[in-house]
């Protein structure tokens, strides 16, 4: 079962179409796509001995002070440099500013099956056989120190760690489940800050208790804990906020959840009036790599390529892939260009009517057979499933067009010549994969950063490796020189 209940279907309008496209097991988001590294570091947040954080925080993120002359480290020698970086490896614990587990205490073959284990997600096996031979199996997981908020009694995204000890507020940032994950209808550990759209879908689709449930409206500051709390719209998926903390000592922090970043953005008021003390950056692709075409460019090419393709043949159904929520601009932009409704499963349909959006309540069928425009789970997207798919509807349709909407699918070949994509076909079958990103590209996020200029920046993706995180801190200094 999907995380979020995507597979809680009715079957008023669907006993026809294959059982396998009715459930979901997608990941929500661009975040959880099997290319990507893991974007958290649990295993050294498990060795943490000490409970506050503050000093191992300001001794991480980016920080200036390296851009000084080289000259002025010349206390250390070459011999000792070299040392480090050969044995830099071994001390990620140091790199953190994280004391070294004591294992005194521990049986003697504990340390044999740490030396074994792989820094990998929890569910790895190495994990399992090691947490189920030592006296630590039942110790919770501890919240890495990026999800919290110094200097207050906060987190953001942390509900995967149970109760963590000091906060009594936690936000989340929008309903996709790598940042809602913990949360059920047995959640007690505090009050829970989300966006009314949010709070919304919490109710509904993981029966989360709705006396912890706390909506804030965007744009309105709310004082919480002695702290100012501003939600900000974070052009993400529908409901998601990036978050910004004004404390009372003057200390601005803003934690940006998953954004896309773009001028508006920029010119939030409270952005461009007040200084960013410390910035918790959404790196999904922060990568010189990714520089995506704008939203609004995507959006022309895949409607130019569904009329074109409908003048060819007009019998052809015209399936876009989506998350539980996200991308939902696609379709939309489909449906206006063709003048047609939308067709989605009961369970989809339920999710999108609670946006409380009429323009695209309004334009949502109960029967695929009445439209051309379907959305489907992105993992649908294969040859075959949509080849079965079109059986379902054998003599109304001919053919698939499909839109595999990500980030992912974004070729530096290409660029933003949208017209140089290549589709794959097979059959009556046809996919195109468009890089319409509900993320901030790489220069994005540079032109973010510039315009903010924070003192500290704290990236809360593809931190799993020291390899990542100094290439990110690179980056994160060249953009903040001069």
């Amino acid at each position: 079962m999907h995380a979020d209940g995507e597979d809680e279907i009715t079957h008023e309008t669907t006993s026809d179409i294959p059982s396998f496209l009715l459930f979901s097991s997608d990941p929500e988001d661009e975040n959880n796509a099997p290319a990507k590294h893991p974007s958290t570091t649990d295993h050294q947040a498990y060795y943490e001995q000490d409970d506050t954080f503050a000093s191992d925080f300001f001794r991480c993120g980016a920080d200036w002070s390296c851009l000084l002359p080289q000259d002025q480290d010349s206390s250390i020698s070459t011999t000792s440099r070299n040392s480090e970086r050969n044995l830099k490896q071994t001390n990620l614990f140091q790199m953190w500013g994280l004391k070294r587990p004591h294992l005194q205490n521990v049986p003697s073959r504990t340390p044999l099956i740490l030396k074994k284990m792989k820094i990998g997600r929890e569910g790895s096996p190495h994990l399992r056989n090691a947490t189920t031979t030592t006296d630590t199996a039942n110790r919770p997981r501890l919240c890495p120190f990026y999800k919290k908020i110094p200097g207050t009694p906060f987190t953001v995204d942390a509900f995967r760690y149970g109760r963590v000890e000091g906060c009594s507020a936690y936000f989340l940032t929008h309903f996709h489940s790598d940042h809602y994950g913990g949360l059920n209808k047995g959640w007690s550990h505090g009050p829970i800050y989300c966006t009314p759209l949010t709070a919304r879908l919490l109710t509904m689709r993981l029966s989360v208790n709705p006396s912890f449930i706390c909506p804030l409206e965007l744009n309105i500051e709310h004082v919480i804990e002695r702290v100012k709390v501003t939600l900000l719209e974070a052009n993400h998926c529908p409901g998601a906020a990036m978050i910004h903390f004004r404390l009372s000592n003057g200390q601005s922090y803003l934690h940006t959840g998953d954004f896309r970043a773009c001028k508006l953005v920029q010119d939030y008021p409270l952005l461009r009036n007040e200084r960013v003390n410390v910035l918790y950056l959404d790196t999904t692709y922060c990568n010189p790599k990714y520089k995506f075409p704008s939203k609004e460019d995507v959006l022309s090419y895949v409607v130019r390529i569904t009329q074109n393709c409908l003048k060819k043949q007009p019998k052809t159904l015209v399936v876009v892939g989506a998350y539980s929520i996200g991308k939902e601009c696609v379709y939309l932009a489909i449906s206006k260009a063709l003048g047609v409704k939308i067709y989605a499963n009961a369970s989809r349909r339920r999710i999108l009517q609670s946006f409380g959006w009429p323009e695209l309540s309004d334009i949502l069928c109960l029967n695929g057979k009445d439209t051309p425009l379907h959305v489907l789970p992105m993992s649908s997207l294969k040859f075959e499933t949509l080849k079965d798919y079109l059986k379902t509807f054998m003599g109304q349709f001919v053919a698939v067009l499909a839109f595999r909407p990500t980030g992912w699918t974004y070729s530096e070949t290409i660029g933003n010549q949208l017209d140089l994509i290549k589709p794959g076909s097979k059959g009556n079958v046809t996919i195109y994969g468009v890089p319409y990103s509900e993320h901030s590209s790489f220069t994005e996020l540079r032109e973010f950063v510039q315009c903010l200029r924070p003192e500290k920046i704290i990236p809360t993706v593809n931190v799993g490796t020291a390899a990542n995180r100094d290439k990110m801190h690179s980056y994160f200094r060249e953009w903040l020189k001069g």
